[in-house]
C-alpha cells in the first residue's frame, strides 16, 4: 500500500521516541552508573518486550510500572548499586524527556491546515498528561489515547481501533506517525496509514510490512499532507 494523503482526515502520533526522546533518559543514569549507554538500551528494549509479553499472557499493568520493572532489570544485569529511591528518580525522567525540535511547529502547521491531532500511546494517562505539558502541545492536540483505556499495548489492533473510535474517524482515514517500526506495522495491520518518522536515518526492518510513508521529521509530513 502506498500513502494516500488525500484520504487522510486525522493524524495520530506516538509519544515516546516520536514526540519526546527516550534516549535522553541516559542522562539520568549517567550520575549513577559507570556506563549508562548499555543500561539505557537494555532498559528500553526490556520495557517494550514486557508489553509484548503482557499482550499475550493477559498480564497488563500500566506502562509506568512496566518501565519501572524494566529499569530494575537493566540495573540488576549491569550490577548497578542504585537504591530504590534513586531508581525512582531515574524513572521519573520520563515526565520530562527532551522534546524533538520539530514537534511544536510541525504539529502547529498540521493543526492549522485543518487536521485534528491525537496522541496514541502505550503510556498511562499520568505519563501522557506530563508529556503533553512538558512538550507544550496541549493547545494543538484534541486528546490523548492511552493503552490503559483498553489494557492492551501496541502493536495489538485493538488499541488502534479504539483510537479510531475515539477520534470519530474511519480507521483508513488516519495517518499514524511514529518512530517505532513495530508501531507502524501495528497501525497498518489495524487499517491505518503508517508513517515512519525516521529521524536517525536508520535502516528499515527486514521483517514485516513496509511503511506507507517515511519522513525524516514532522515537517516532511506537513509537506506531504499540505
Amino acid at each position: 500500500m502506498s500513502f494516500e494523503p488525500a484520504h487522510v482526515e486525522t493524524v495520530t502520533f506516538d509519544s515516546y521516541s516520536t514526540i519526546v526522546d527516550v534516549e535522553a533518559a541516559e542522562n539520568a543514569l549517567a550520575d549513577r552508573v559507570d556506563d549508562p549507554r548499555p543500561v539505557s538500551q537494555l532498559w528500553r528494549s526490556r520495557s517494550l518486550a514486557y508489553t509484548f509479553i503482557a499482550n499475550q499472557t493477559d498480564a497488563y499493568q500500566p506502562f509506568y510500572e512496566m518501565n519501572r520493572d524494566a529499569l530494575q532489570y537493566a540495573l540488576d544485569v549491569h550490577g548497578a548499586d542504585v537504591t530504590t529511591a534513586e531508581r525512582d528518580e531515574i524513572l521519573a525522567v520520563y515526565h520530562e524527556l527532551d522534546v524533538f525540535a520539530d514537534v511544536r511547529e510541525g504539529m502547529e502547521r498540521l493543526r492549522d491546515t485543518g487536521y485534528p491531532l491525537y496522541v496514541v500511546s502505550n503510556g498511562n494517562p499520568e505519563m501522557l498528561d506530563s508529556m503533553v505539558e512538558h512538550a507544550d502541545i496541549g493547545d494543538l492536540i484534541e486528546d490523548t489515547v492511552s493503552a490503559d483505556e483498553v489494557e492492551t499495548f501496541k502493536p495489538a489492533a485493538e488499541l488502534y481501533r479504539h483510537a479510531a473510535a475515539r477520534t470519530g474517524t474511519p480507521i483508513d482515514s488516519i495517518a499514524h506517525a511514529t518512530a517505532g517500526l513495530f508501531d507502524v506495522q501495528g497501525a497498518k495491520h489495524a487499517g491505518m496509514q503508517g508513517v515512519w518518522v525516521n529521524r536517525g536515518d536508520r535502516p528499515s526492518e527486514r521483517f514485516g510490512a513496509d511503511p506507507d510513508l517515511m519522513v525524516t521529521d514532522f515537517f516532511d509530513l506537513v509537506e506531504t499532507l499540505d
